[in-house]
């Protein structure tokens, strides 16, 4: 590729932040979808404690990859200032990922509480939509960036 064409060395280290972020992030989706896949009648305390433990990796993992994502020198940052056009989508990224935190957030709370047992079928159901959600605003996020670079450069973004 010219290297007129290229990320500067501030917008790959975003890219590569944005990418480790990516991947913690995906670690703890996974520890939590094996968390909800596990028996949960009649050892009703282990399923919970272990969704509680997956669900709060996941709350720490999506914490860090939002803050990073706010920071004036992410790469989203980087295409709302850059791209005008793009900002709006930005907006929304950023918004859609913070009614996820807090789906997240309301739901470790709730795991906090005492008493009553929880509906399994329920709570899988919720956290599985949870989980689509970080899916569907992955792939938003990635077809933005690439868009961006399209739009920035007029040749498409490589696997390297």
């Amino acid at each position: 590729m010219d290297e007129s064409k290229a990320f500067t060395p501030a917008q790959r280290a975003g890219l590569d932040e944005r990418l480790a972020d990516q991947d913690r992030t995906l670690a703890a989706i996974h520890q939590l979808e094996a968390a909800l896949g596990d028996a949960a009648p009649r050892r009703e305390q282990q399923w919970r404690e272990r969704v509680v433990t997956a669900l709060a990796a996941l709350d720490e993992a999506t914490a860090q990859e939002y803050q990073n994502g706010e920071e004036p020198d992410s790469l989203l940052s980087d295409i709302k200032r850059t791209q005008p056009r793009l900002r709006t989508r930005v907006r929304g990224l950023r918004t859609h990922y913070r009614q996820i935190r807090d789906a997240i957030a309301a739901i470790g709370h709730e795991l906090h509480q005492p008493a009553e047992p929880a509906d399994f079928a329920d709570l899988r159901q919720r956290l599985a939509w949870v989980l689509a959600s970080l899916q569907h605003q992955r792939a938003r996020e990635s077809d933005l960036i690439y868009e961006a670079y399209y739009e920035a450069f007029n040749v498409d973004l490589g696997d390297g």
